[in-house]
């Protein structure tokens, strides 16, 4: 019974939202009524300043992972696994403490998918990176790591309900970033540091 209990617990953990946590603790205004509007590390770092994004940051990261790490401790069972992970991620962007309106999930996605497997979560980074650098647009660094994150996972972890969750996230995550996808067709997309 605990075992089924794990992806409740799981959507609970993720919808904490650690970005309107840290701007409480700040005295910032609610990040979903400021600058983009998102409840993230990136909003929270143009109007709140790094320490408060570096918190944020660490706090996505970390609800992603902790129950995934937790579920790893009772089971190893695929399926399970794979359905906490989306759960986490699902929690974030839609929180049922926040009135559902969460993040774009990028950096809880990472945390998820670090925890199921730290080459993949390398991997992601790497990109990341990589595309952040080359170009200055977080979103599309995280866009890119997105579309790529289910070739990871197809080639670094067995089993299909790890590509399935996978999928379906960066399904839901290229869905959320659907603004930033316009405007950087439309070439006004701000650049990092901007």
């Amino acid at each position: 019974m605990l075992l089924y209990l794990l992806p409740l617990a799981a959507y609970l953990i993720g919808s904490v939202s650690s970005a309107i946590v840290v701007s409480r603790l700040f005295g910032l205004k609610d990040p979903r009524k400021v600058g983009s509007g998102n409840p993230g590390a990136t909003n929270i770092l143009r109007y709140g300043g790094k320490k408060a994004a570096l918190l944020t940051l660490a706090g996505d990261i970390l609800k992603g992972a902790l129950p995934v790490l937790a579920a790893r401790a009772f089971t190893d069972d695929s399926a399970i696994l794979a359905l906490v992970m989306f759960c986490a991620f699902l929690g974030h962007l839609f929180p049922v403490f926040h009135g559902f309106q969460g993040g774009k999930g990028v950096a809880t996605a990472f945390g998820v998918l670090f925890a199921l497997n730290n080459w993949v979560g390398l991997a992601l980074v790497g990109t990341w990176l990589a595309m952040a650098v080359a170009f200055r647009y977080s979103s599309l660094a995280a866009i890119s790591a997105a579309l790529l994150t289910p070739l990871y996972v197809w080639w670094l972890v067995p089993g299909a309900p790890f590509l399935y969750a996978t999928l379906a996230m960066t399904g839901l995550l290229l869905w959320r970033h659907r603004a930033n996808i316009g405007k950087l067709l439309a070439g006004k997309e701000p650049k990092i540091g901007k």
